[in-house]
């Protein structure tokens, strides 16, 4: 099960749970913010969340993943050419908000790698590594329901931004026509900032 929660800091954002319906394990995906929020719908839905995915590391993304880190005895997964944006405020662009957020304890992700549920071993989403938002930018993928994490590589409307410290535009276009657009066209891809589209219809905009 798939589902959304749009949060609201300096910007709003799209928070992800991706639920197992049997074991009601699973992984959060890009915390953004308003962590007291998204821990009551966790708690409501009684869902154990076993790790906490980040897409990248702008703290638009990443703002709640600290104080959910400690409240769902959760790690934090990143890729590791992100990581630095994690300790920096002036590259995940929480210093020039006026509110500078570090994530302090993280974990590495690696391309291809598949990040399972202990729960459920079976559950899983494969990460790949889209560079060009940031050098560590990837997409949760899985096959299995047919949906892609996309962060902010693509939205709805076309590419991601580029205009940010470690901002890459031609490895942005290589990420999205080599690596998303290759996906099966009825993927759902699902950002941190607009509404879902298939794979389908976002090659018929941009290609």
């Amino acid at each position: 099960m798939i589902s959304e929660l749009q949060v609201q800091g300096v910007f709003a954002e799209n928070t992800y749970f991706y639920i197992d319906d049997h074991s009601k394990a699973g992984f959060l995906i890009d915390p953004g913010a308003q962590a007291g929020r998204i821990y009551d719908t966790i708690v409501r839905n009684g869902w154990k969340i076993e790790k906490i995915l980040l897409t990248h590391g702008h703290f638009d993304h990443m703002g709640a993943a600290e104080l959910l880190r400690e409240k769902l005895v959760a790690p934090i997964y990143i890729y590791p050419a992100d990581a630095p944006y994690l300790s920096d405020p002036r590259l995940n662009l929480s210093a020039s908000s006026g509110m500078p957020i570090t994530v302090t304890h993280y974990e590495d992700l690696y391309d291809g790698e598949l990040i399972r549920l202990k729960e459920n071993n079976s559950f899983s989403l494969r990460v790949i590594h889209t560079p060009g938002h940031t050098p560590g930018s990837v997409t949760f993928y899985t096959e299995r329901d047919h949906a892609a994490f996309v962060g902010d590589t693509l939205y709805q409307h076309g590419p991601g931004l580029t205009n940010f410290p470690g901002g890459d535009r031609r490895a942005l276009e290589e990420s999205i026509v080599n690596k998303i657009l290759t996906l099966p066209g009825d993927t759902l891809l699902l950002s941190g900032h607009s509404s879902p589209i298939t794979v389908e219809e976002e090659k018929q905009m941009l290609l």
